[in-house]
């Protein structure tokens, strides 16, 4: 009959589609998908297709149009539809949610379907739901009215209002007699019992390996200090800490026979290297012997489970920047970075940030020399234009035009990260520039934290993200440590402060792994742990105003 063609036609299409998509072809499927009429097919056809367009704009990464492929009004019907369908729906969704940052919405989804999976996808299905909720901060952890989700929710309660190992230990164990039924007693999510183990193994020796001669030695010097005032402070607290020993990278023949020189000596963990190229020999190899704590970024996109890295990457800071300008609603940035290798690293960082959380960059200057400063800020606001707008009315007019100069309006703010002498001389230039009013948002390396006030007085209204280290003159141990290396008040102080952290972060690697949401308040910045086991840090802020420093308020998370 005639009335069942169109549908028999779109049902083809919708196969060669859903076949294009398997094949590993989102182009080619998308175009037939867009050729199938949804009003034609059965209700069970319509969640099918609303999966596939949920599944191809996911793959060209787009959250919000998968959302609304899958608010079609045929998925109110999903229940009825075979296992499969619902599976394969509901995987959709969760990711959809998740890649929209409805982090609650992706869990309660996969609790939704585990009941349906079976296998490798009810293992991995239970570790995602763990994961999405250990993500979220404690305020966000409201109970939903779902009791297994709850139970999840509950859980990750109890351990995040635990402090030490051994009371988040105490917290599971309690919750386990509370929720025996709970699928997550039945089964420990795999980063809860590496939480057991590491409860049961306390930290009894550390190895701090730096270069004690050579390029890196007064760095070198620097971290140790720090380290070492960490744990004296923890041992005038009464606290057990564990026993430190030194070994010098600077003379280190090979890696394997450090570590093996580190097992035999009983050491559980590794605090260094410090040098780069080692962190990236480390970041190579598939097993590490000890946990190790790289002071350093290898930029390889493998690492082993066993190491972390740690350092003051001017990435961090770039990414800082991205974090404080979008807090503060702002969509379109103008970069001024040096020319050369760092310059292109910490820009790239900005820029990938920025975008992908949706801001613009309208243009780039790559500076290095104080005389060509007035030239690029009068290219990156287009100032030529209209001076030579105003000179072409001048001579059809032919009289004076005030050639006051009109910029382009679309630059919200200028994402800078070059040395204080640069920065010296680009905000008067952009105030003589009538720029004067764009906000300028900059990385520490704006501030030389020499104490000299008229390095600054030209730079009133930059704002820059700092270690707490030296923002916060008020620590304790910092300024202990100042009393006896006066050096650390000064831009050194922001390698003391990474070895207190680096101290701090030691014994604790194994929580933030396991509960990836967990932070550390440090004085380098605040502390978690992102992809391959880096450190990232969210910074304070502060800006200049006549030569002093004035903190701001932090940025919200």
């Amino acid at each position: 009959t005639k009335a069942s063609t169109p549908e028999k036609a779109a049902m083809l299409r919708l196969s060669a589609a859903d076949l294009a998509y398997h094949q590993n072809n989102p182009g080619r499927s998308s175009q037939i998908l867009a050729q199938v009429p949804l009003d034609v097919l059965k209700p069970a056809a319509q969640v099918f297709a609303s999966t596939l367009a949920a599944e191809l704009a996911m793959a060209r990464n787009q959250p919000k149009a998968a959302l609304a492929a899958l608010n079609h009004p045929s998925l109110q019907s999903l229940k009825e539809l075979p296992t499969d369908q619902q599976i394969r729906t509901g995987a959709v969704h969760a990711r959809a949610y998740e890649a929209d940052g409805q982090t609650m919405a992706a869990a309660r989804e996969r609790v939704a379907m585990a009941p349906l999976l079976t296998g490798d996808a009810a293992k991995s299905n239970h570790e995602a739901i763990w994961a999405l909720v250990a993500a979220l901060p404690a305020e966000q952890l409201q109970a939903s009215g779902n009791p297994t989700l709850d139970g999840w929710i509950t859980l990750a309660q109890a351990i995040k209002g635990a402090g030490t190992l051994e009371q988040q230990q105490a917290a599971i164990d309690t919750w386990r007699a509370q929720n025996p039924g709970h699928p997550a007693a039945v089964n420990l999510p795999t980063p809860l019992t590496k939480l057991k183990e590491l409860a049961s193994q306390p930290l009894t020796k550390i190895a701090l390996l730096l270069p004690q001669e050579g390029p890196l030695a007064a760095v070198g010097k620097a971290l140790r200090e720090g380290f070492m005032a960490a744990h004296f402070q923890a041992e005038q607290a009464g606290q057990k800490p564990p026993v430190i020993e030194f070994y010098d990278s600077s003379r280190l023949t090979s890696l394997d026979d450090f570590y093996a020189k580190a097992q035999a000596a009983g050491v559980q963990l590794v605090v260094g290297p410090l040098e780069k190229p080692l962190v990236k020999q480390l970041a190579s190899r598939g097993q590490l012997p000890i946990t190790t704590l790289g002071l350093n970024y290898s930029e390889l996109n493998e690492n082993p489970p066993q190491l972390f890295q740690f350092g003051l990457a001017a990435e961090d800071e770039a990414r800082e920047v991205s974090r404080r300008a979008r807090a503060d609603g702002l969509h379109r940035a103008a970069a001024m970075v040096p020319r050369g290798e760092w310059g292109e690293r910490v820009y790239k960082a900005f820029r990938q940030d920025w975008e992908a959380n949706g801001g613009t960059v309208v243009g780039v200057e790559y500076v290095d020399q104080p005389v060509a400063l007035a030239q690029q800020i009068a290219d990156l606001f287009q100032l030529r234009k209209s001076e030579g707008r105003a000179k072409s009315l001048q001579s059809t007019v032919g009289t004076d035009v005030a050639a006051q100069p009109s910029r382009r309006q679309d630059i919200e703010f200028i994402f800078l990260a070059v040395t204080p002498q640069l920065a010296q001389q680009i905000k008067p230039t952009l105030n003589f520039q009538y720029a004067g009013d764009v906000p300028v948002y900059a990385t520490s390396h704006v501030f030389s934290a020499s104490g000299d006030k008229n390095q600054y007085l030209d730079m009133t209204n930059v704002m820059f993200c700092e270690t707490p280290w030296l923002l916060n003159t008020t620590d304790p141990l910092r300024n202990q440590v100042a009393a006896q290396w006066p050096q650390a008040n000064g831009s050194l102080g922001r390698l003391y402060a990474m070895g207190v952290d680096a101290y701090r972060l030691a014994p604790r690697l194994g929580q933030l792994k396991a509960l990836p949401d967990t932070r550390v308040d440090g004085l380098s910045g605040n502390l978690g742990i992102g992809a391959y086991q880096r450190v990232d840090r969210q910074m304070p802020w502060a800006k200049f105003v006549g030569g002093e420093i004035q903190r701001l308020p932090d940025t919200p998370r």
